[in-house]
C-alpha cells in the first residue's frame, strides 16, 4: 500500500512539472496547423488565452526565484518561442516577413538569461517550429521559399551563441571584479583589525565558525575605532584651523604606515602604505618626539602628497602605547604659522584619546568574543545535558566541537580500566567504518597517554603521523596536520578520550584548546551520568541473576504486546515455565547450586526465544515467554523444545560437599490470544492453569490451556489439588486400577470406624513420616479422592536425581472402611498388642 501511494505521488509530482512544458508543445502544434490551415476564431482565441495565462505564470515565477532552474528556463522559453512564431504569422501570413526578425530577438534574450543547457533546447525548439511550420505551408500549396530557412536557424544560432557568450562573458567580468574589490576590503578589514590587535591568529588557521564570529567582531571593532577616531580628527581639523589630520598606524611587522584614518580637503593625498622611516614618519617615530616644521616652501615634498604639498607648515606626533610606537598623527596647515606648545598639546591629548579607543574596543572585543564562547559551551551544555544515552553523549560532544572551531575527523574511544582495554566507539569523518568498534590494549599511543597524564596531547595539537601514534600503528586516523586528544575523567577516573581532528594547520591554538577542554570536562560528567541512568534502569527493569526482565517490565512489555496483539488482529501465546522439585534440589543442594539452575534455566529461554519475544522471570523459579504472532501450535513446539533442551542440560556446580552435577526439569503452561483470554490477567490465568495441570499429570511435560479447564473437567479441584498431606492424618486411599470402581469415600458420622481402628491408622502414618523423614524426603502429598490424575508421593520421586523412589503403603487396619486390599500384605501386628508400631515397606 505505501509503495503504491509512493508512485502516485510521484507521477502527480511529475505530471504537475511536465505541464507547462506538454502546454508549449501543444501550443506549438496548434500553431503548425493554424499554418496549414487556418484555425476557427473561437479555437485561435482559446488558445491565445491559454498561451498568454501560460506564460504570465511562468514568467512571474522566473522573476521571483533567486536562482531558477533550467526546466523553469526551457518553459518560459519556450512559452516565448511558440508566442513570437504565432505573432509572426498573423503579422505577416509567412516566415520571410519583416516581423521574422523579432524572434531572433526573442533567441537573444533567452540566451542571456536561461541556463546553457536551456537556451540550446530552446534554439532547436524554434529551429523545430520553423521547419514545421514551412513544410504545413507547403501542404497546403503556398509557395515556399525554403532556402530562406537555412539563413533563419543560422541566424538563431548566431545570436544565441554569440549573446551568451558576450554576455556571460560581461557578467563573469562583473562579477569578479566586484569579488575582487570586496576581497580586497575583507584582507584591508582584516589588517586594521590585526593591526589594532583586535585578532589574535591569521584568520586562515581559524575553523570556519570562529572565522565568522572573529570577521564579525573585527568588523565592528574597526568601524567603532574608525568613528571614534574621525570624530578626534574632525573636532581637531576644524578648531586648530589644519588643512589635513591623519592617523597613520603601523603594521605588525612595523616596517610600513598604512593610513587609518583622516579628515581632509586635499585632492592629491596619497592613499599609501608608506615607509615606516620615509620623511616626517621616520623622523617622529626615531626621535620618539614631535617634529614641527613651519616655513615650508611651496615645491616642499612630503611624503603623503602626490606632488608638491600646498601646506606651509606640519606637526608628526608619535602614538605611544605602553611604551611602544605604534603609529603617527600627521596634522598640517596651509598658513604659514607655526605650532604653538597649547596646539602641541591639544594634538597630544587627540593621539592619547585616539589609543584610549583602541583599547577600549579592544577590550570589548575580547568581552563579545568571551561571550560567544561561553555561548557555544552553554549549548554545548544544554545538550550534553539533554542527552542521556551514550551515543547521544557522543553526538552531542562531537557537535559542538565542530561548532567551536574546524573539525574534520573526531572519534571517541571508551576505557575499560579494569581490563585495560580500549575501544573507538564512535566516529565521524574519513574512515569511520573502518575504525568503529576497534578494541586496542593500553599502549604507548597518544590516547593511552592522554589517560594516564590527564592531559590533551599533542603540544599544541600540531600532529606527525611519521613520529606519533594515536591509536596503534594498525588503527590510525586518516592523515592530517592537526588532531588534539582530551581526556574524559570524572573524579579522576578515567572513562574514554576525544579526538578532533582537523585538516588546517594551528586550528587547535591555545584559546580553542582551553575551550575543547571544558567541553571535554563536560562530556565525560554527561557521559559518567548516562552510564549511571544506564545501570539505573537495567536495575529497574532487570532481574539481577538472569539478566531478563523482571516482573514489573514484563507486566508493561505485555500490556504493549497484548495491545498491539488487538489492534491488528494478530495471535499471542504467553507461557509459563516452572522447574519441578525446586526446593528439594536447595534443601539437598543448597541455594547457590539453585541459582545455577535458574541462570540456567534463563539461558535456555533466551536461545530459544525470538528477537520480537520477551522471557522475564516472573518470581522465585517462575519465568514467563510472551510470543508475538504464535498460535497456540507454535507455542507448543516452543514449550517442547524448552523442555527437552533442558532435560538434557548438565548443571555443574560446586556444592559443599564438592562439584556437584544435577540435571532438572520443568512443567510449562500455555494460553494463547484470544481463545484463553483478552487480557494480561485472564492469559496469565490461564496459562497457570495449564501449568498446573502439567504439575498435576505427573511433571516434566507441558500442557495447552483448553476451555475444558475453565469448566473445572478434566482436572481435579482445585482445592484438593493443593492440599499437602500432613503427619498423623487419615491415610489416604490407593489409586484405582484401571478399569475398576473407585473405593468408596469414608463414612461420616454414621459410619465413623472404630476407635482401635483409627488408632491403628494414626499409627501407620506416623511409622511412614518417620520412614520419610528418615529417608530425607519431605512428607507426602495426598493423592486426590475421588479419581482423576493422582499427585506425586513426595520429593523422593522426583526426577531431578534421576530415579523415582516409591513409597510404601500403608499397612491395613482391620476393620477400616473404604480399605482396599493390597497385592503383598505386610506383616499385621499382635492382636493383643493393637497398638504396636506395624513395619512399612522401602
Amino acid at each position: 500500500m505505501a509503495n503504491l501511494v509512493l508512485a502516485v505521488l510521484t507521477a502527480r509530482r511529475i505530471a504537475r512539472n511536465a505541464a507547462p512544458l506538454a502546454c508549449a508543445l501543444v501550443l506549438g502544434g496548434l500553431v503548425v496547423l493554424d499554418a496549414a490551415e487556418r484555425l476557427p476564431p473561437v479555437a485561435a482565441a482559446t488558445a491565445l488565452v491559454v498561451l498568454v495565462a501560460a506564460l504570465v505564470q511562468r514568467a512571474r515565477r522566473r522573476a521571483a526565484a533567486i536562482e531558477a532552474s533550467a526546466l523553469l528556463d526551457l518553459e518560459v522559453g519556450a512559452l516565448l518561442v511558440v508566442a513570437t512564431f504565432a505573432a509572426v504569422l498573423r503579422l505577416d501570413g509567412s516566415l520571410d516577413g519583416d516581423a521574422h526578425a523579432g524572434l531572433y530577438v526573442v533567441i537573444a534574450l533567452v540566451s542571456a538569461f536561461a541556463r546553457p543547457g536551456a537556451s540550446l533546447l530552446v534554439a532547436l525548439t524554434a529551429a523545430a517550429l520553423e521547419l514545421g511550420v514551412r513544410s504545413a505551408m507547403a501542404a497546403r500549396g503556398a509557395p515556399i521559399a525554403w532556402g530562406a530557412a537555412a539563413p533563419h536557424i543560422g541566424f538563431m544560432s548566431i545570436f544565441s551563441v554569440l549573446n551568451a557568450t558576450v554576455l556571460r562573458a560581461e557578467i563573469s567580468r562583473v562579477r569578479k571584479a566586484s569579488n575582487t574589490r570586496l576581497q580586497a576590503e575583507i584582507d584591508r578589514l582584516r589588517d586594521d583589525a590585526r593591526s589594532y590587535r583586535l585578532l589574535s591568529a591569521p584568520a586562515q588557521a581559524r575553523g570556519v565558525a570562529q572565522k565568522g564570529d572573529d570577521e564579525r567582531l573585527a568588523r565592528s571593532g574597526v568601524e567603532e575605532i574608525h568613528q571614534s577616531v574621525l570624530f578626534a580628527l574632525r573636532l581637531l581639523r576644524e578648531s586648530l584651523d589644519l588643512y589635513t589630520a591623519m592617523l597613520l598606524w603601523q603594521s605588525d611587522a612595523g616596517t610600513h604606515l598604512r593610513i587609518s584614518e583622516l579628515a581632509s580637503d586635499a585632492p592629491n593625498l596619497s592613499e599609501g602604505p608608506f615607509l615606516s622611516g620615509d620623511g616626517v614618519f621616520g623622523a617622529a617615530l626615531t626621535q620618539r618626539a614631535p617634529v614641527v616644521i613651519g616655513g615650508l616652501k611651496p615645491g616642499y615634498k612630503l611624503p603623503y602628497y602626490v606632488g608638491p604639498s600646498p601646506v606651509r607648515a606640519v606637526c608628526a606626533l608619535p602614538v605611544f602605547e605602553h611604551g611602544q610606537a605604534r603609529g603617527v598623527l600627521v596634522v598640517d596647515r596651509v598658513e604659514d604659522r607655526p605650532f604653538s606648545p597649547r596646539e602641541l598639546e591639544l594634538i597630544d591629548e587627540a593621539c592619547r584619546y585616539a589609543v584610549r579607543a583602541i583599547q577600549n574596543e579592544r577590550v570589548f572585543v575580547q568581552l563579545e568574543r568571551a561571550k560567544v564562547e561561553q555561548g557555544k559551551l552553554y549549548r554545548a551544555a544544554e545538550a550534553l545535558g539533554a542527552a542521556t544515552t551514550e551515543a547521544g553523549v557522543i553526538e552531542a560532544g562531537v557537535t559542538s566541537a565542530r561548532e567551536i572551531t574546524s573539525v574534520d575527523f573526531a572519534a571517541v574511544t571508551l576505557y575499560d580500566e579494569a581490563q585495560k582495554v580500549h575501544e573507538i566507539r564512535a566516529v565521524s569523518g574519513d574512515g569511520g567504518a573502518e575504525l568503529t568498534g576497534q578494541r586496542f590494549r593500553h599502549n604507548s599511543g597518544l590516547v593511552s597517554m592522554v589517560l594516564q597524564n590527564r592531559h590533551p596531547l599533542p603540544y599544541r595539537g600540531e600532529y606527525d603521523d611519521k613520529r606519533q601514534v594515536v591509536f596503534t600503528r594498525r588503527v590510525a586516523p586518516p592523515s592530517m596536520p592537526s588532531i588534539i586528544v582530551l581526556p574524559l575523567c570524572v573524579h579522576d577516573r578515567p572513562l574514554g578520550t576525544l579526538v578532533l581532528g582537523s585538516k588546517r594547520r594551528a586550528a587547535f591554538n591555545d584559546s580553542v584548546r582551553s575551550t575543547l577542554e571544558v567541553l571535554a570536562s563536560h562530556m565525560a560528567v554527561s557521559l559518567s551520568n548516562a552510564r549511571m541512568m544506564r545501570r539505573l534502569e537495567e536495575l529497574a527493569t532487570m532481574d539481577g541473576l538472569t539478566g531478563l526482565l523482571n516482573k514489573r517490565a514484563m507486566l508493561e512489555v505485555a500490556d504493549q504486546k497484548i495491545t498491539a496483539a488487538r489492534r491488528f488482529s494478530r495471535r499471542l501465546s504467553v507461557l509459563v515455565t516452572d522447574i519441578d522439585h525446586f526446593k528439594k534440589v536447595n534443601d539437598t543442594y543448597g541455594h547457590d547450586v539453585g541459582d545455577v539452575i535458574i541462570k540456567g534455566l534463563g539461558d535456555v529461554l533466551r536461545r530459544a526465544k525470538r528477537t520480537t519475544d520477551a522471557v522475564a522471570r516472573f518470581g522465585g523459579e517462575e519465568f514467563v515467554v510472551i510470543c508475538e504472532e504464535t498460535d497456540a501450535r507454535g507455542a507448543m513446539l516452543l514449550a517442547e523444545r524448552v523442555r527437552e533442551e533442558l532435560g538434557r542440560t548438565t548443571f555443574h556446580a560446586a556444592g559443599s560437599n564438592g562439584p556437584v552435577q544435577c540435571q532438572v526439569t520443568c512443567s510449562i503452561g500455555v494460553a494463547t490470544y484470544p481463545e484463553a483470554g483478552t487480557t494480561w490477567e485472564e492469559l496469565f490465568k490461564a496459562a497457570d492453569e495449564s501449568l498446573y495441570v502439567s504439575k498435576r499429570s505427573g511433571r516434566n511435560r507441558s500442557t495447552a490451556w483448553s476451555p475444558s479447564m475453565r469448566s473445572g473437567s478434566g482436572h481435579p479441584p482445585a482445592a484438593e489439588a493443593s492440599a499437602p498431606a500432613k503427619a498423623g492424618s487419615e491415610p489416604p486411599a490407593r489409586p484405582a486400577k484401571a478399569g475398576s470402581e473407585p473405593p468408596a469415600r469414608p463414612a461420616k458420622a454414621a459410619s465413623e470406624p472404630p476407635a482401635p481402628a483409627r488408632a491403628a491408622a494414626e499409627a501407620g502414618a506416623q511409622a511412614r513420616a518417620a520412614a520419610a523423614r528418615a529417608a530425607g524426603a519431605a512428607p507426602q502429598r495426598r493423592a486426590p479422592v475421588g479419581g482423576g490424575a493422582p499427585a506425586l508421593a513426595g520429593p523422593d520421586s522426583a526426577p531431578a536425581a534421576g530415579r523415582r523412589v516409591a513409597a510404601s503403603a500403608p499397612p491395613k487396619v482391620p476393620g477400616a472402611p473404604g480399605e482396599a486390599e493390597p497385592r503383598s500384605k505386610p506383616r499385621r501386628p499382635s492382636e493383643a498388642d493393637p497398638a504396636s508400631k506395624p513395619k512399612t515397606a522401602a
